[in-house]
């Protein structure tokens, strides 16, 4: 059998679990809002029209942030179409994903629902069709009291508290041409540095992303943080990336080391803050928000690239259609799991990300209108690693062998975190065994550390990873307890199945 060694060391700290990492994402995109968190003729939707079901789901997901409206959305979005009642609404198209927005659901709802599933909310603001005064305007309708037009219109409007919204993206993706309002790097630079500046006038206690690259790809990568950072340092406090990854032409070998182009995206993304930082003479470090990342099937000819395709205004326009539903296997819930552990092995620079979607769209949760709810295979390696992870991440090295891949060259087959929560004196192991066909011994040694037990072993895994949950079948392939695991000796050891997840709980004896 093959083996892999992690090695341990308390005092060896990366930085702390931080709660912003395990965040999520609603768009106004194919059915995520409309079917998916809100649903008024549902069984279980409650007097704002939101699906209880699908609130408990949220909960058990163990999300903490959600980013709100957009997303490619965000950047034709007038807010004020979604404030008041609800009858006197305006119906608008959606130029991103070529539908028609009702606006049933708008700033308020969704502000109610965050708060009935105890998110923190991560509002963006339009700076594609729109600017400072429009940021403004929203950012005073959120956090001011009262006593204003705005703040005033949202007490007319029945909350008389304000909103207090802490975490605000400056834009969606500015340095795409397929972005309404697309701009160049110092273009967007400029209006993010003056719409920051305008923004901490009114609340200085919010905290400000500015949009890094859509992905490493792009043809701008690095050139452009380097841009807009040189504008705007003083004014932000966190720079966007944003990463999707799939299986291209069926090399599951490379898919399965998709956390290795992450790692290197948040390498150079830090890199160049930094140099930035040192350029500009700032004493502040810029941290990352990872505000989109998953698995996305867009390069396959699927029915995302048609929703994106150019069309005739006569077209039809549909409300909620289904779009970018993907349906996730056992490897794609390996590599979202792994692209946690790279998350959480960045903790000292990434300071927030969010799952990109919640509900329907590219999802670990799935409804159908006023039917069912379902977990797919990528909600249990999130749901189990926000539940966990707790106290501080510590730096680990790994010994494990190698396989070579088309896409990254060689990479280990095994790819590992550890936290370590010194209140309860838990430590968790988070592993993943890339490996297309062969099991492998996992060996963990934990200096520093005495008297552990295993508290808790789980594995995600299946003879066939490309096994789908199903509304019908969303349980035959679930965590199962890992019965290998044990520890002696202060080591901790493990068997790891081909294309598996794998936690191991250790506290004390």
């Amino acid at each position: 059998m093959l083996h892999a060694t992690v090695t341990v060391d308390p005092a060896f700290v990366v930085g702390p679990v931080r709660p912003r990492t395990f965040g999520s994402f609603v768009e106004h995109l194919g059915r995520c809002v409309y079917t998916g968190i809100h649903d008024p003729a549902h069984p279980t939707a409650d007097a704002d029209g939101f699906r209880g079901d699908v609130v408990d789901l949220v909960r058990e997901l163990g999300v903490t942030t959600v980013r709100y409206p957009g997303g490619n959305f965000v950047s034709a979005y007038r807010w004020e179409d979604g404030i008041g009642p609800v009858a006197d609404r305006p119906r608008r198209l959606d130029l991103a994903w070529h539908s028609t927005e009702p606006n049933w659901v708008g700033l308020d709802e969704f502000l109610r629902w965050a708060e009935k599933t105890g998110v923190e909310p991560m509002m963006a603001v339009n700076l594609g069709t729109r600017g400072v005064q429009e940021a403004l305007d929203l950012l005073e309708y959120c956090n001011v009291p009262g006593g204003t037009h705005f703040s005033d219109l949202r007490r007319a409007n029945g909350r008389e508290e304000p909103y207090r919204i802490k975490l605000w993206c400056l834009g969606n993706e500015m340095d795409g041409p397929w972005q309404t309002g697309h701009k160049t790097a110092h273009e967007y630079g400029r209006l993010a540095a003056e719409t920051a500046r305008a923004m901490r006038q009114v609340d200085p206690t919010i905290e400000l992303v500015a949009c890094g690259s859509s992905g490493r790809g792009m043809a701008t990568f690095g050139a452009w943080e380097n841009t807009v950072l040189t504008e705007a340092y003083d004014q932000v406090d966190l720079v966007s990336a944003h990463a999707y990854y799939w299986p291209v032409d069926g090399d599951t070998a490379s898919f399965l080391a998709s956390a290795v182009d992450m790692d290197r995206f948040i390498d150079d993304v830090v890199a160049t803050a930094d140099a930035v930082r040192a350029a500009g003479k700032h004493d502040k470090r810029i941290a990352v928000s990872f505000d989109e990342w998953n698995v996305w099937y867009m390069g396959t000819g699927g029915e995302d690239s048609e929703a994106t395709a150019p069309k005739a205004v006569d077209d039809e326009w549909p409300v909620a259609p289904r779009l970018l539903e993907d349906v996730y296997d056992v490897a794609d819930a390996v590599v979202v799991g792994n692209l946690l552990i790279s998350l959480l092995r960045h903790t000292d620079r990434v300071h927030a990300a969010s799952q990109a979607q919640l509900v329907n769209v590219i999802a670990p949760i799935m409804t159908e209108p006023g039917g069912r709810a379902w977990k797919q295979t990528i909600f249990h390696p999130f749901a189990l690693t926000a539940r966990h992870a707790a106290g501080s991440v510590l730096r680990v090295a790994v010994d494990a062998p190698a396989t070579t891949t088309t896409k990254y060259g060689d990479v280990p087959l095994v790819d590992a975190t550890v936290t370590h929560d010194a209140a309860t004196g838990e430590v968790v192991v988070f592993a993943v065994n890339r490996s297309l066909d062969e099991p492998l011994a996992l060996d963990v040694a934990l200096r520093g550390f005495a008297g552990l037990r295993v508290v808790e072993a789980v594995t995600l895994s299946n003879p066939d990873h490309t096994w789908s949950a199903t509304a019908d079948d969303a349980t035959s392939v679930l965590p199962r307890t890992n019965d290998s695991a044990a520890v002696a000796d202060g080591r901790a050891t493990a068997t790891l199945p081909p294309v598996s997840w794998t936690m191991l709980r250790l506290g004390k004896a």
